[in-house]
């Protein structure tokens, strides 16, 4: 028998001429099984190795012989080989034996399944992480114990994303601010708190809010002067009889705040003088039959007692305005003007049946009962009542606040009871039972808007007096300030967000008014704030008040909540 050293593979016959047969590995999931020919028989070692090889790679294990029946003891030797396969296959593999112990230790790292033990999982599979990293750890894009999550190299990018960097799932609405979120209040998220429900810091606290400005008509300031001259017995009573029903209950029913000032002699009107009753004076009715010492102011009703004769019922206002000529009964030393309020509109009305000629304050007045020189005596007293108080009456021509009411004795117009506007030239003509015509208060009614009516028919002063009170009522001017609306419970309302929408009467699309720093930035269609109050500039202010049916409304929002 030929004898077999040192080969790696080797194949022996015996003298008699048996058949050589070669040591072969068949590869199949890294199973080998070599046959080793001795003497002309086969003899079977089935290898067991540690790993396992789908036909291909390079793998190098240290690995011992399972001894097989009547065979000699197991040899252990190291195996080196490089399978050239793929799939099922036969590789040839150089084999040196080597004498070691009965021991058999076999290491190797396949992809497979091997009979052994593993460096994997229980069930004897192996995993070998794609993403470069050891696997169990965060990022190799397997659930391992421990992590809600591996999304592999995708994990927290972006930083918001389902999975962070440290394998926790991201969530808003979990109480912690995760990546990508600027806020988590847990089941506190909402509006009410600042943190939206998606955990971003809300621009807002409150969204946008929308409040309909009430348009509140100013309030109006009657002053009525009354010529206490000895013509005017009869218009004196006139008034008095009208000035409850036709007058103040009229504008009472509108709703208008409203008070009346007036400029005359208190007294019994048999001595050419006035003296007003409840409800609107302080009198009981029937008082003034035989009227009380003084007269008696309410709430609506101040009267500054004051002779008023035929041509100076101007000059008598400006010195009484301030206090110049107290009242008789000092009820007002510093003057009518402690009774005017600076908020409201005011109105004069005039009663007398002369014209005017006076002087004050070196200043001349005097219509001569014509056109001319009615308006040159009216534009004087136009510009010396606003510069007297412009508080009051404006603080120029193009801003009046007053308008002129004239009952003088002027020609009747057609009908007799229709008024004159202030579109109607001036009348020269006169009334049966005037003195005058009273040129420079038509002008005045004219150049401020008033209305104009005659006076000698005292029959008529009913519809006179609803007229008039008809026409306050559609003058009260509509107040071009209002409150800033209240915000939410709990918020704060942000100011630079504030907008105005005006919606002409009659029409579906708002314009929208913009705000400006204060008054000396106005423009058409801006507002300001001061003092917690929204302000139409004066421009926008003019379209509010000739479209008394047009709507306001204010929109907002509100300082967002920082969260803790």
């Amino acid at each position: 028998m030929r004898g077999c050293a040192s080969l790696v593979l080797c194949a022996c016959a015996d003298d008699g001429g048996g058949t050589d047969s070669a040591t072969n590995t068949m590869g199949n999931s890294g199973s080998g099984i070599t046959s080793l020919g001795t003497d002309g028989t086969d003899a079977t070692s089935e290898a067991a190795t540690m790993g396992t090889s789908e036909g291909s790679g390079s793998a190098t294990a240290t690995g011992t012989s399972a001894p097989t029946t009547g065979e000699p003891p197991a040899t252990t030797g190291t195996t080196t080989g490089e399978p050239a396969t793929s799939g099922v296959g036969t590789t040839a593999v150089e084999t040196t034996a080597v004498d070691t112990t009965a021991v058999d230790t076999s290491e190797g790292t396949s992809e497979g399944t091997s009979e052994g033990t593993t460096n994997g999982l229980s069930d004897g599979t192996t995993s070998t992480s794609t993403t470069g990293l050891e696997p169990g750890v965060c990022g190799d894009g397997e659930l391992n114990l421990g992590e809600e999550c591996d999304d592999g190299p995708a994990n927290g990018l972006p930083p918001d994303a389902t999975c962070s960097d440290q394998c926790t799932l991201n969530s808003c609405g979990d109480g912690k601010i995760d990546p990508g979120e600027s806020c988590d209040l847990g089941p506190m998220n909402g509006p009410d708190n600042g943190c939206s429900t998606s955990c971003k810091i809300l621009p807002t606290a409150c969204g946008t809010q929308e409040a309909e400005a009430e348009l509140i008509p100013k309030p109006v300031d009657i002053i009525i002067t009354i010529d206490n001259s000895g013509s005017m017995g009869e218009e004196i009573v006139g008034v008095q009889n009208n000035i409850n029903v036709n007058f103040a209950q009229i504008i009472e029913a509108s709703g208008l705040d409203y008070r009346v000032i007036m400029v005359s002699k208190f007294g019994n009107d048999t001595n050419e003088s006035v003296c007003i009753e409840a409800p609107l004076g302080g009198i009981a009715q029937g008082g003034c039959n035989n009227p009380p010492a003084a007269p008696v102011n309410g709430q609506r009703f101040f009267h500054y007692s004051v002779e008023i004769d035929s041509h100076n019922s101007w000059c008598r206002l400006l010195t009484t305005l301030n206090g110049n000529v107290d009242d008789d009964f000092d009820f007002a030393t510093e003057g009518w003007q402690k009774w005017l309020r600076a908020d409201a509109f005011k109105i004069f009305l005039e009663l007398t049946d002369d014209g005017v000629v006076c002087s004050n304050n070196n200043i001349s007045y005097d219509d001569n009962n014509n056109i001319n020189s009615g308006l040159t005596a009216a534009t004087k007293f136009d510009q010396r009542l606003i510069t007297v108080a412009p508080q009051h009456f404006g603080d120029s021509i193009e801003n009046r606040n007053y308008k002129w009411y004239s009952i003088v004795g002027m020609a009747y117009n057609n009908p007799a009871t229709q008024p004159y506007g202030p579109m109607d030239p001036v009348i020269t003509g006169k009334c049966p039972t005037a003195e005058n015509n009273g040129t420079g208060y038509q002008t005045l009614s004219n150049m401020t808007g008033g209305l104009r009516f005659p006076l000698c028919d005292t029959s008529k002063y009913d519809v006179v007096f609803q007229a008039i009170a008809n026409g306050v009522v559609a003058d009260a001017k509509i107040a071009c300030d209002f409150q800033i609306p209240e915000p939410p419970e709990g918020k704060t309302l942000d100011a630079d967000s504030i907008e105005v929408l005006f919606t002409p009467s009659g029409q579906m699309n708002p314009l929208l008014l913009t705000k400006v720093a204060g008054l000396a930035q106005c423009d058409p269609m801006s507002f300001y704030v001061e003092n917690d109050k929204v302000i139409l500039c004066p421009e926008a202010c003019g379209l509010a008040q000739d479209d008394k049916d047009a709507t306001l409304k204010v929109e907002f929002t509100c300082d967002p909540l920082m969260p803790l």
